[in-house]
């Protein structure tokens, strides 16, 4: 039963996993929730764990807390072991400072904030279908680490999904949003709605209306991709 959990890295005391947890409990596995910000250690190796997600927060990559210098670090547990590693957003900008490459803002401090557009590589295009807008929430992206192959691009940040090796995975964008996570955030982060770039709250909601169905479906196909079932591993 230890092979099926999944180790969740979580950064906010409210933060959730959302849909990208759901989508694993369905497939079978459990849920190992820790916040090292908060002092929760992290494995010594993947052993109990058939794969990692490291996800989202309002804190950059590169500040001085020690939490984050451990989680950069940490990093390198399911790299060397090739186990399934999936970055979202600040995960895969963690992933991004492991691996020697950098994390800044954008020349003119623009941010991405509600739906942009997507467009995979031939790369990203020979694994799945993509959806052509998805949400994102940041203000930082990163670049493309050596050894790393490029699967999406977008307009104000070009590195939007990036594979290491056989198991890795970044992504700048959210899959894992949920309508009420959505609506914390809109609520919560209404001040960073005015930054240059960011979209308006109506425009959020509109965004999900047209564009949620083919994240979903982008989910499903990629959690095939990465991990599989609890009782049918991804090969």
């Amino acid at each position: 039963m230890s092979e099926q959990r999944i180790l969740i890295v979580l950064h906010q005391e409210t933060s959730s996993p959302g849909r990208v947890g759901h989508e694993l409990q369905r497939r079978g596995f459990r849920l190992d929730i820790r916040r090292p910000r908060f002092g929760d250690p992290l494995p010594h190796d993947m052993s109990r764990h058939a794969g990692a997600v490291i996800f989202g927060g309002p804190m950059s990559a590169n500040d001085p807390d020690a939490y984050i210098s451990r989680e950069i670090d940490w990093i390198g547990v399911p790299l060397r072991e090739q186990k399934p590693f999936l970055g979202i957003c600040l995960g895969a900008q963690m992933m991004v400072r492991h691996l020697g490459g950098t994390v800044e803002s954008h020349p003119r401090e623009l941010v991405e904030i509600g739906y942009y557009p997507l467009r995979p590589t031939d790369a990203g295009r020979s694994l799945m279908t993509w959806p052509g807008k998805v949400y994102q929430w940041h203000r930082e992206g990163f670049s493309l680490p050596s050894g790393a192959d490029l699967l999406a691009t977008g307009d104000t940040y070009p590195n939007q999904a990036i594979r290491v090796g056989p198991r890795a995975y970044g992504i700048q964008f959210h899959p894992e949003l949920t309508h009420a996570m959505m609506v914390r955030w809109t609520t919560k982060g209404a001040p960073r709605m005015e930054q240059p770039g960011a979209q308006g709250r109506q425009d959020h909601f509109a965004g999900r209306f047209i564009f949620d169905q083919a994240v979903r479906q982008w989910l499903d196909d990629f959690l095939d991709l990465w991990i599989g079932r609890a009782d049918t591993p991804a090969p």
